[in-house]
């Protein structure tokens, strides 16, 4: 693939942000509505767990196939493929209830969306002048079609219930098809000759835990800990205000990185991506703590946390990229993506065991503790990953 002029490196990730952020709502409404509504999915609140956790689970495993197939395929081709596989995922979250179809609709999102993320982060980081920037206009680009949507999807789920939501959101996910045509044909970046998987270096420690911890964690527990918090049950009929009132804090997190995102950028741009990393990662373990005190904690711990991610999304890819200029850019970011995925997708799964069994404040707390160290630890300059032998 030829490297794109300053403009064209612009359009190419505008578009790519475009596609993945009218698809991005069949996920994230997802993670709002199904612990809430468990039951009328036909599952129960430890399968609502294992569903959300079970699209980043399988890209831990086909991250390096889709590496090489956007590779193969280039930007234009895989994402439209993947927003084809987004619409019909949320298809079969609206006609489909039961853990194995939702299961198999959740392996399906999972391939697109690494696709599209995959896509993202390389046209982003395509030029290393204004890579930063473009990260973080990117992140905020992504971020409005999930902010909009976890917004409307409470509302519509209120009043009609939530598979309606999905049939609503498929044909929302195939307005990123002209977008997804818009962007360069012919071969994606380079990714052969690098290892798929590796010992992971210190910021691909920091990615899982960090993606434990903010999209995983405090994802379902934030939905789990608001309805509790209003008297409602979980796994069954929230109360009446639970889903807007989980629905309006997620959608803050995506309104943040639409406000904050470029902020973001333009920090690591000026005082470098790596500190700025560290520093918001520690702010962030700070607020994940008080989440877990509950009642008025719950909401300033809540609030402090999404705008703090706001400012945080766009820095791993450029820190990742500075890290491994060249042909290692492509499979470094799919590799940190993994590992995040990993974290992410254990999330889920440690707050759908834990939250009903141990108190929220010790759940929160360690993975505070957690994150925490995981940041601290990236205060020595880290090393790239070592290639297995």
């Amino acid at each position: 693939m030829h490297t794109p002029d300053p403009d064209g490196a612009d359009r190419a990730s505008r578009d790519a942000s475009l596609t993945l952020g009218l698809t991005l709502p069949t996920d994230t409404v997802l993670y709002l509505l199904l612990p809430l509504h468990a039951a009328a999915f036909g599952v129960s609140f430890a399968e609502a767990g294992l569903l959300l956790a079970a699209n980043r689970l399988v890209r831990i495993i086909g991250y390096g196939w889709v590496a090489r197939s956007y590779e193969r395929s280039g930007p234009r081709h895989a994402c439209v493929v993947a927003v084809l596989g987004a619409a019909a995922s949320s298809l079969g979250y609206a006609l489909l209830p039961g853990i194995w179809w939702l299961l198999a609709a959740r392996l399906v999102w999972g391939l697109s969306f690494a696709v599209m993320n995959i896509a993202t982060q390389a046209l982003a980081t395509a030029l290393p002048e204004g890579a930063a920037r473009r990260s973080g206009r990117s992140r905020a680009i992504i971020a409005c079609g999930p902010m909009v949507g976890l917004i409307g999807g409470a509302l519509i789920a209120e009043a009609w219930g939530p598979h309606v939501v999905f049939l609503l959101l498929a044909g929302v996910a195939l307005l990123g098809l002209p977008f997804a045509l818009r962007l360069p044909a012919g071969q994606g970046d380079p990714v052969r000759g690098a290892p798929r998987f590796g010992l992971p270096a210190r910021i691909d420690v920091w990615s899982f835990v960090q993606g434990m911890a903010l999209d995983g964690v405090f994802v379902l527990g934030l939905a789990v800990l608001a309805s509790a918090a209003l008297g409602g049950a979980v796994g069954g009929v929230a109360v009446q205000g639970a889903a807007l009132a989980a629905g309006g804090a997620l959608a803050l997190r995506y309104a943040s990185e639409i406000a904050l995102g470029p902020a973001g950028g333009m920090l690591a741009e000026r005082y470098g991506a790596l500190r700025m990393l560290v520093l918001l990662s520690c702010a962030s373990a700070a607020g994940l703590a008080l989440i877990g005190l509950g009642g008025g904690a719950l909401w300033v711990g809540a609030l402090a946390v999404v705008l703090l991610r706001g400012l945080l999304q766009p820095l791993p890819a450029p820190v990742v990229a500075a890290m491994h200029p060249g042909p290692g850019r492509v499979p470094a970011l799919a590799r940190l993506a993994t590992w995040r995925d990993l974290g992410a997708g254990a999330g889920p799964l440690v707050a759908g065991v834990l939250l009903p069994l141990v108190p929220a404040a010790l759940v929160y707390g360690v993975t505070a503790a957690a994150l925490l160290a995981a940041a601290l630890a990236l205060r020595v300059s880290p090393r790239p990953p070592t290639a297995p032998r």
